[in-house]
């Protein structure tokens, strides 16, 4: 017995130490002090000061870890070992003035920091008496659709824990207002005499775009097998002619695209439909405009000369369609081998310009030991390694051969044809002419790679397709949009002109 207490008592006191100096530990960690001392980052310490968690109604302030951790009993302490382990080897291998608050701050990013349990802890009552109709809406969907992947509270609350400028959550009634003084207002389209580059002029609007005249040719569209990074849906090569049509310099930008939105909207917002998605929008014939958007479609990075996003494929046709009737041209969509054909401006390489996919990836922990050089594509696309995370103007990069900007890079883009991944080899023997895809289908062929990609997807045979019910799977509204995605701001549109009698053929 006696032999039994000397192993026993002392044993019973280290495990009560353990437990209290465990608890006293855990607590000490776990205050916003002790995060601070790891995470150096004044940008999201200012902007969580000025969130509505840090002064709550109640006078509650809202700790670091009850939103980055999850409850007590769900893995918490495994999270917070992780959590910790990482945290620390960030803090002695990384330098915190490199860190992109801005970048990390996008909803993709911080879905991954941000524990959805955490949220319904303090937000028990989904349903109070003060929520607005649209906000009952939108919780609902959300208790029907929780088991959808990605579908978590900050889809709409991205500003709770940290305050950012400019966020709307809800319907966006200001969206499209100019306060700035007001410029030259076009009455008429531009004057074309002729196959030669011109700026158009969005008539009512001080809007002007630049556009490209494409010469006609023929070109091998598709990828080699051996190319790098290719994939299957790119072949088999085919040899294909396009006519000469004329294509924008640049993505839609939102300067253009508002144009089209304060001239049409109020016609698109009297519709029985109001632009969400109902058995009676295919039966509108006259061109409505875009309702508000919910929230704020360029992610506050700034509108301007910068590439529209969050636009469905209707809205792109949509605006097409009224630059036709505001013009009297024939503006479209490109047609996906005319996209290519633009893209490649007469080279046969994986991109316009010189260099090799593989070189540039930048990708692995080999890559980054690489010393290879890529100030060649940095000069000629926007991508993951130079955009900061967001869209950017065009003044940053050169034109291809044909002179057009940012072919695969900043946004992708919508293109015509309906997306099959064995296209090419559903296309006749021989030369194929001005060909547009095939004649059904569920989804569209989407070209060029984003301001979020790397390399490899930017090759100008890379190709991709829309996904229309991921693209709006957190959607709160009911029934969904037809004019705003909720879950895509990487793909814009660039508009082509056919050359025919309403474009000055001689």
């Amino acid at each position: 017995m006696k032999k039994f207490l000397i192993l026993f008592v002392p044993g019973l006191i280290t495990g009560i130490l353990l437990i209290i100096g465990g608890g006293m530990v855990i607590t000490k960690t776990s205050t916003n002090k002790f995060c601070v001392s790891c995470h150096i980052h004044t940008a999201a310490d200012a902007s969580w000061k000025r969130s509505v968690h840090y002064e709550t109604q109640s006078g509650y302030r809202v700790a670091c870890v009850e939103c980055h951790l999850p409850p007590t009993g769900d893995a918490y302490l495994w999270e917070k070992g992780k959590t910790g382990l990482r945290d620390i080897w960030s803090y002695w291998t990384k330098d915190s003035a490199s860190f992109n608050w801005e970048d990390r701050s996008r909803l993709e990013i911080a879905r991954g920091y941000v524990y959805e349990g955490s949220c319904i802890k303090c937000h028990e009552n989904l349903f109070p008496v003060k929520l607005t109709k649209k906000g009952e809406d939108a919780h609902l969907y959300y208790k029907q659709s929780k088991k959808t992947p990605d579908l978590h509270c900050i889809n709409c609350h991205l500003n709770a824990g940290h305050y950012m400028e400019g966020y709307t959550h809800g319907s966006n009634k200001t969206f499209g207002s100019v306060s700035s003084a007001p410029k030259e207002i076009f009455k008429e389209p531009a004057k074309v005499n002729g196959f030669e580059s011109f700026t158009e002029q969005i008539p009512h609007s001080p809007v002007s775009f630049r556009m490209v005249a494409i010469p006609g040719g023929k070109f091998l569209m598709g990828s080699p097998e051996e190319e790098p990074f290719r994939k299957a849906d790119e072949g088999p090569v085919r040899e294909v002619e396009i006519s000469r049509f004329f294509m924008a310099e640049v993505e839609v930008t939102w300067d253009e695209y508002l144009a089209f939105y304060a001239q049409t909207a109020a016609e698109g917002r009297s519709t029985d439909t109001e632009g969400v998605r109902s058995k009676t929008t295919s039966d509108i014939d006259a061109i409505s405009g875009a309702t508000p958007p919910y929230g704020q479609p360029d992610q506050g990075w700034g509108m301007d000369q910068r590439p529209a996003i969050s636009l469905s494929y209707h809205a792109a046709q949509t605006y097409c369609r009224w630059l036709s009737s505001v013009t009297g041209r024939s503006y479209r969509l490109p047609a996906e081998a005319e996209w290519e054909y633009a893209c490649r401006a007469g080279t046969t390489t994986p991109y316009s310009f010189k260099g090799d996919p593989e070189k540039f990836q930048k990708t692995g922990f080999k890559a980054k030991l690489s010393k290879d050089d890529t100030a060649v594509i940095n000069s000629y696309i926007i991508y993951k390694a130079n955009s900061s995370g967001k869209t950017q103007t065009s003044e940053m990069v050169k034109s291809n051969p044909f002179g057009l900007k940012n072919m695969t890079g900043n946004v992708a883009e919508f293109c015509l044809d309906w997306y099959q991944p064995d296209a090419y080899s559903q296309y006749p023997e021989g030369v194929v002419k001005d060909p547009r895809g095939p004649e059904t289908g569920e989804e569209h062929v989407i070209r060029g790679g984003s301001y979020r990609n790397f390399a490899g997807s930017l090759r100008s045979a890379a190709r991709g397709y829309t996904r229309t019910e991921e693209w709006l799977k957190t959607d709160p509204q009911i029934p969904k949009s037809i004019w705003w995605y909720s879950d895509c701001f990487y793909v814009g549109f660039r508009v082509v002109c056919e050359f025919d009698e309403t474009t000055g053929k001689l």
